[in-house]
Parts: structure tokens; C-alpha cells; sequence
């Protein structure tokens, strides 16, 4: 098999020859047949993320055929089409696991982080943790996004409430472009928030259904309800909790952002809130996914080669990508 490795942080990723692994019980063998990059592998190649297990395989949005089932899985079949997400294991048995927050489990293993991801044209998955996908239509390059950038909008979106009727989204990437779709056909006003001057990225907020685009140095015309904060900006959470009426909800989405600066009580004032969100549950999986049969949102890609890794890690570190980079081992 061929992996794209990261042996250190802040290197380029490397290519390499390895033996096909064999699924250990409990686990299968999955040939990648597509896996999207995700701002996560870029904070866990950047070094912004400690780094628990090195070399390692960054992806975990990943669109795979079943090859081979370890001991024990049924539920599973050969020539399976699966999705691999960024939760790959929770310990079950925590407070969490049992009160069905396993996206907090205190022994979780993650996809691309503790064991390797989809950045190779193999890769090995706990089969409980798979996803299945033969109801989607879609080719798996279009699929792959929904794995992490479709997840985490989900669980960020339900995170905002149902009462938010005005949303705003700050940085339109992979998980925005997919998520303003869905909030649109809920009936929601959308209100796009880009880099500063990005007219391209704002217009295409615009194709999508957003009421409103703009830079995220312009205030909206009417208090938002709710805003969900993509970018991994700590310097947005102040700005986003000036733009959300009284009793109003900031979501941050990310795994990783910079440091929040020092900002007044005023704007958490009046019942405002600021909240995260942490990974994903299965349950989350199920419902995103019976969203997505139900209403397929249009998903815009790029495709690299495995080989071009690299090429689209820092195409995602530029901004040069509208919707999400796919790779195609």
C-alpha cells in the first residue's frame, strides 16, 4: 500500500511503500477510494495539535470499499461502501460513553490522529465505527466531505438551536458551504461571513442561498439569533458575540483555534452565550446522513492526486479552495 506519513511536525508529508496491514478483530480493511482534507489534518500536520502517535497517516474523512473483515464483524460485508470519520473508537464505558456523549469519552481514539487515516490507498477502521453509504448516490469524491466538514456543521448547527432563525457563519469553507445549504432548506436566514475583501468567496456564499455576504470586519444589517464560528480564529468569537441579539448563541465548531483575546462583559451580557463543540456521536452520523438522502446538498470539490498532499494541505492553508480538497489514491 502507499501512505502519505507525517514523521514530524511542519514537514511536508512523505510517501511511502508499506505492506498491506491485515484487520486485526473487530476491525476492516478498507481500500480508500476517496478522502477529503480536512482544516484538522492541517492543525495536526502544522503542529498546532500535540501530536500522540508518530509517523502517522493524517484523513479522517474517508470514503472506502470494504477488502477484508477481522474476527468478529458482521455487519459489514465485502465490497461495502463505508465512510471512516474522525471519532474511531470510544471506550464505552466512561460517564460519557454511558450517558451517550461519546463524542467526550475520556479514551477515544481519533481517525488521521491516533491511528492512521486516509491519506493512503489502504487503511484499517474499528467496523463499528463505520459508516455505511451505498444509500448515497453520489461519487465518493462528493461524499468524502460529509465525513467531518458535513459532521461537525451538523452537530454545530443543532448546537446553534432550532430557534435560530438568523445564522450567521463565520469562514466559508468545506463545513460552511455544505451547511448553509441545509440551514437554507430548514427556512433559515443565512449570513456568510468571509475573509476581509474576499468578494470570490462571497459571492459563491451567495450561490449557495445566503441571505447575506460579507467580510467578517462588517456587522450585520439585523441582530443574528445565532452564529456558528468555522474559522479557527479566536479573534471571531468577540465579533460574532457583538453580532447576536440578547439570548443569543456563538458556536465554535473547531477542534483547534487561537488564543480568544480579552474582549468586555458587555458582549456575553444580557444571556448571551458562548459554547463548543466537541467531535461527533454516531447518533450525529445517522441523522446528517438521512439529511443528506433526504435533501443532497450540491458539493463543491477540488481533487488531488495522493502524491499532491501536500499541494492541497496548502491550497486549504491559503484559502485557495472553495468548498473542500479530495484526495484520489
Amino acid at each position: 500500500m502507499q501512505a502519505m506519513a507525517l514523521c514530524a511536525a511542519g514537514q511536508p508529508l512523505r510517501m511511502e511503500q508499506r505492506p498491506l496491514p491485515e484487520p486485526a478483530a473487530g476491525e476492516i480493511r478498507l481500500r480508500v477510494l476517496a478522502c477529503a482534507v480536512c482544516r484538522t489534518d492541517l492543525h495536526v500536520v502544522d503542529g498546532d495539535l500535540p501530536l500522540p502517535v508518530m509517523p502517522i497517516v493524517p484523513g479522517h474523512e474517508i470514503v472506502g470499499e470494504v477488502e477484508a473483515l477481522g474476527a468478529g464483524v458482521h455487519a459489514h460485508r465485502i465490497g461495502d461502501r463505508v465512510g471512516v470519520p474522525w471519532l474511531g473508537h470510544s471506550c464505552g464505558h466512561c460517564a460519557f460513553c454511558a450517558s451517550g456523549s461519546e463524542n467526550l469519552c475520556d479514551a477515544p481514539r481519533f481517525t488521521g490522529y491516533h491511528r492512521d487515516g486516509g491519506f493512503a490507498s489502504h487503511v484499517i477502521a474499528e467496523a463499528d465505527f463505520c459508516l455505511p453509504l451505498d444509500m448515497l448516490t453520489q461519487e465518493p469524491a462528493r461524499i468524502a466531505p460529509l465525513m467531518c466538514a458535513g459532521l461537525i456543521g451538523w452537530r454545530s448547527l443543532k448546537a446553534a438551536g432550532e430557534g435560530a432563525r438568523r445564522l450567521g457563519l463565520y469562514g466559508f469553507g468545506a463545513a460552511a458551504h455544505l451547511i448553509t445549504q441545509v440551514a437554507v432548506g430548514q427556512g433559515r436566514q443565512v449570513h456568510a461571513f468571509t475573509r476581509p475583501g474576499d468578494a470570490t468567496g462571497q459571492a459563491f456564499a451567495r450561490s449557495l442561498g445566503a441571505t447575506w455576504a460579507g467580510g467578517s470586519d462588517e456587522t450585520p444589517a439585523v441582530p443574528l439569533d445565532a452564529a456558528i464560528i468555522f474559522a479557527p480564529a479566536g479573534e471571531l468569537v468577540p465579533i460574532a458575540l457583538s453580532a447576536v441579539r440578547k439570548g443569543g448563541r456563538v458556536v465554535c465548531a473547531g477542534i483547534h483555534m487561537s488564543d480568544i483575546p480579552a474582549f468586555a462583559y458587555r458582549l456575553l451580557w444580557e444571556e448571551r452565550q458562548l459554547v463548543s463543540v466537541a467531535n461527533l456521536t454516531r447518533l450525529d452520523a445517522r441523522e446528517f446522513l438521512d439529511q443528506v438522502q433526504a435533501h443532497p446538498p450540491q458539493i463543491h470539490i477540488t481533487t488531488y492526486g495522493l502524491a499532491q498532499a501536500n499541494e492541497a494541505l496548502a491550497d486549504l492553508r491559503a484559502g485557495r479552495l472553495q468548498g473542500a480538497a479530495v484526495l484520489l489514491p
